[in-house]
């Protein structure tokens, strides 16, 4: 009995098509000129081009590969690369598919030479497959780590960073630079007598007014607990500063409408300018830290600058007490105590 040649070559394509629709990745070769040549279905799916359709035409028409980040299109095609160095390469980072649709994908791949029995280069294969979901993971959690949870600003890590990068641009051009410390003078009874998902939302709110009191150049961070910093990145005068302390304390004063529930915190803030109270982001924030205390000590709802050579220093607007007799009576204002406190009681 004498054997097919053709029906067994047959049989053989067949299992080769099956066992490459059946693997999850996309699979894409092409001829040595740059036309596609195959398709199997995970390719199909994430091009949007069937396989009989991207026959003929070339890779950079079937498979629209950009960089994620500057949306320009690659300059050297993957698989024209392996071809032409008959060696694999892989895509650039960040790389990003754009189906047929327009639909796009994060992917990350693999691209190889193909050679016949001659060992002659003959094509590319290129494997790829979407990471979206991973990419988007690890961005989701590289900004978890820069950013609290409870507002989403920048928390003390990025602050840190930027404070670093403010000082490193006013020294190149003698500008100034200045960090305000903010901590909110009575949160802690209103978590003691309402709960603390009642202070995290007036926490919340507090962190709204800040963001609408200062410029979109600053930036606004929380450092945890009461406490807020505001880095102003060029100031032309330290008074600069005070003013902006000034919109910030107004801002927090007024009343917060929390859960049906009018409350009302005020603010004590501390300054420190740069060069003069500190020439990094640590020593901005312990003087900033140093004078916001003052400020609490001489009653809150005020400001005062750190020591070191500013011309105005001071406390501004009413202090507590005033501030309180001046709620209107729909109004719940919570006092904060003793207007003297160490560092340790206060946070």
């Amino acid at each position: 009995m004498t054997r097919n040649p053709d029906a067994r070559n047959g049989r053989d394509t067949d299992q080769a098509q099956v066992t490459l629709d059946s693997i999850a990745d996309a699979i894409l070769t092409s001829d040595n000129v740059g036309n596609v040549t195959y398709l199997n279905a995970a390719a199909e799916a994430l091009t949007g081009w069937s396989c009989a359709e991207a026959k003929g035409r070339s890779v950079a028409e079937v498979l629209q590969v950009v960089d994620g980040s500057t949306r320009e299109p690659l300059t050297r095609n993957p698989l024209r690369l392996a071809i032409e160095r008959n060696e694999p390469v892989v895509l650039a980072a960040n790389s990003v598919l754009i189906r047929r649709d327009g639909f796009e994908f994060a992917i990350e791949d693999s691209t190889a030479p193909i050679h016949d029995r001659d060992g002659l280069v003959i094509g590319a294969v290129i494997v790829f497959h979407d990471v979206s979901e991973v990419r988007a993971s690890a961005l989701r959690m590289s900004y978890l780590a820069c950013h609290d949870f409870l507002t989403d600003l920048p928390n003390r890590v990025l602050l840190f960073d930027r404070i670093t990068q403010a000082i490193a641009l006013a020294h190149r051009g003698h500008k100034q630079v200045a960090v305000l410390f903010i901590d909110l003078d009575g949160l802690k009874p209103v978590n003691d007598s309402l709960g603390h998902a009642v202070g995290d939302e007036l926490i919340r709110s507090v962190a709204l007014r800040l963001k609408a009191a200062v410029r979109a150049s600053d930036t606004l961070s929380r450092n945890g607990g009461d406490e807020f910093v505001v880095l102003l990145s060029e100031v032309d005068h330290a008074d600069h500063a005070a003013l902006g302390a000034e919109k910030i304390i107004a801002a927090v004063a007024a009343p917060h409408d929390v859960f049906g529930r009018k409350l009302r915190v005020t603010a004590s803030v501390g300054i420190a300018v740069y060069p003069v109270d500190g020439a990094s982001a640590e020593a901005l924030l312990k003087s900033a830290d140093a004078a916001m205390y003052e400020a609490k000590d001489a009653g809150g709802n005020g400001y005062r600058f750190s020591t070191a050579g500013v011309p105005t220093a001071g406390v501004s607007t009413a202090g507590v007490s005033t501030a309180a007799s001046a709620a209107p009576p729909n109004v719940t204002r919570f006092d904060r105590g003793s207007p003297s406190r160490t560092p340790q009681s206060q946070r």
